[in-house]
């Protein structure tokens, strides 16, 4: 009686849900395989460039503080 009652679910996993879930995971794969996109691309390079801003940014603060307090970095709360 209980194999009968786990056989049904079973064979409603092995005929429905195993094969989309294949599917999708075979697709999604392949889309990782084939690399970035075009707007993928610009919006990693966007982010870089945004990056660097920030980068040039800290550095002149941490310019501007060194000048101004010296002893900033070794300060704590």
């Amino acid at each position: 009686m209980e194999l009968e009652i786990l056989m049904v679910p079973l064979i409603l996993f092995m005929l429905i849900v195993a094969p989309i879930w294949l599917i999708l995971h075979y697709r999604s794969k392949r889309q990782v395989s084939q690399g970035l996109t075009e707007e993928e691309y610009q919006q990693l390079h966007e982010l870089a460039v945004k990056a660097d801003k920030m980068a040039q940014r800290i550095e002149s603060l941490e310019a501007i503080l060194d000048a101004e307090t010296p002893d900033w970095r070794n300060k704590h709360d």
